[in-house]
C-alpha cells in the first residue's frame, strides 16, 4: 500500500489534495491553469499515489487469463489493458490496469486497494508458477495525448489509453525519479485538473464512483461487441468461462442494466461540490448516488452519478439541495457507453 506523500508537493504553489488523493497535489497553483494545459495535450499528472501490483513469472498471462474479465492469454508486450475481477455474483471486487513487459504484468489499482488484491491474487495461486508483489518503488505518473487522441504503448511498463477513456498515456517510473520526470515531462498539473477532464469523459474510478453492487454493464466497461477492444474496457467478451461471467453475458445480451453511469450538470450557483456518496433524489425519493465531483474550466461544476436504470432521462435530480441535470453516458436499455468521446 502506498502511503508516502509526493515528493511533488514541494513544488511551488502546490497544495495537497485530501481524501484518498491527499498524498499527491490537487493543484500547483491554478487548476484551471492546468485543465487547459492538459486538454492542449501538454504537461504531466502525478498519480503516484496509487498502488502499484507486479505480477511475474511464466505462468502469468494464462493464470490472469482465467481469473479475471479480460483476455491476457497471449497479451503482447506493451499492450495496455484493464481488468476486473468479479463475485460469483457478477459484482467488481477488484479493478486493476497496467502493460505487460514479457517478463512481467505491472498494473495500478486505487490507492488503499493494493494489498486486498495482492492477498486475493495470492490465495488464488495454487499450483501456478506466478510471484505477485506490491511495488512501493514504483511511481504512476500520466501524460496527455498531444494530438487529443489515445496513444499507443510505447513498450516495457509504458502505454496508452485508449476508447472511452481520458486520451492519453499512463506510465510507471521509480519513485526517486518524480523530481527530474517535472523537469522532462511538466508543467505539473494536479488531481483536480485530472479528474475534472476524466469526469467529462465519463471515465468511472473504481470505489469512488462504483459500489460493491457494481456491475461491469452499469459503468461503461463493456465493450459494444465482441472484438472491440481498448483500455478502457476492462470486460473482454471472447474468452471462456471466469466468475461472474453469467451476469455480465446476461446483461449484455438483453440489456437493461439495473443502474446506469451518468455525468451530472451540477447547478453552479453554490460554491460547493457534492460529497461522493451523497444520495441522488427525484421527488424526494433516493434514485442513486454521486461518485466523483470536479468544476471543468468550460462545463463548469460536473459529477458522474450511478442511477436507477427506470430513471427518466430528462428528469433533473437534486443531490444535497443542488439541482443535477443528466446526460446519458450509459444507455439504459442496452447497458454500453455511448457518451461521444471529446
Amino acid at each position: 500500500m502506498t502511503t508516502s506523500t509526493s515528493e511533488l508537493l514541494s513544488l511551488p504553489g502546490a497544495v495537497a489534495g485530501d481524501g484518498i488523493d491527499a498524498p499527491v497535489a490537487a493543484h500547483y497553483g491554478s487548476f484551471n491553469v492546468e485543465q487547459r494545459t492538459l486538454a492542449s495535450g501538454e504537461g504531466f499528472v502525478d498519480l503516484s499515489h496509487r498502488d502499484v501490483v507486479r505480477v511475474a513469472g511464466p505462468d502469468r498471462l494464462t493464470w490472469l487469463h482465467q481469473l479475471t474479465s479480460q483476455y491476457f492469454d497471449g497479451l503482447a508486450p506493451g499492450v495496455w489493458t484493464s481488468a476486473l475481477v468479479l463475485s460469483p455474483q457478477g459484482h467488481v471486487e477488484h479493478f486493476f490496469s497496467g502493460v505487460d513487459d514479457g517478463e512481467a504484468f505491472t498494473a495500478w489499482t486505487e490507492p488503499g486497494a493494493g494489498e486486498a488484491l495482492v492477498g486475493f491474487l495470492e490465495r488464488m495461486k495454487f499450483w501456478s508458477d506466478v510471484t505477485v508483489t506490491l511495488e512501493p518503488s514504483l511511481a504512476t505518473v500520466w501524460r496527455p495525448a498531444a494530438d487529443g487522441a489515445g496513444g499507443g504503448a510505447d513498450g516495457g511498463a509504458d502505454g496508452g489509453a485508449e476508447g472511452g477513456g481520458l486520451a492519453g498515456r499512463y506510465s510507471f517510473i521509480p519513485r526517486e525519479s518524480l523530481p527530474a520526470y517535472v523537469d522532462a515531462a511538466g508543467p505539473a498539473c494536479g488531481m483536480w485538473a485530472f479528474e475534472a477532464l476524466r469526469i467529462e469523459r465519463g471515465e468511472p474510478r473504481f470505489g469512488i464512483d462504483t459500489d460493491e453492487r457494481t456491475i461491469p454493464n452499469e459503468v461503461g466497461w463493456v465493450p459494444g461487441s465482441a472484438g472491440e477492444t481498448g483500455a478502457s474496457f476492462a470486460v473482454h467478451l471472447d474468452k471462456g468461462c471466469y466468475r461472474g461471467q453469467e451476469t455480465v453475458a446476461r446483461v449484455h445480451t438483453l440489456g437493461r442494466p439495473p443502474r446506469r453511469l451518468v455525468l451530472l450538470h451540477l447547478d453552479g450557483s453554490e460554491n460547493r461540490l457534492p460529497a461522493a456518496g451523497s444520495a441522488l433524489e427525484l421527488g424526494g425519493r433516493s434514485v442513486g448516488f454521486v461518485g466523483s465531483s470536479a468544476r471543468h474550466f468550460e462545463l463548469g461544476p460536473i459529477a458522474l452519478g450511478l442511477v436507477k436504470r427506470n430513471v427518466d432521462v430528462a428528469a433533473q435530480l437534486t443531490v444535497d439541495g443542488m439541482p443535477a441535470a443528466q446526460e446519458v453516458i450509459v444507455d439504459p436499455e442496452v447497458g454500453l457507453h455511448v457518451r461521444p468521446l471529446r
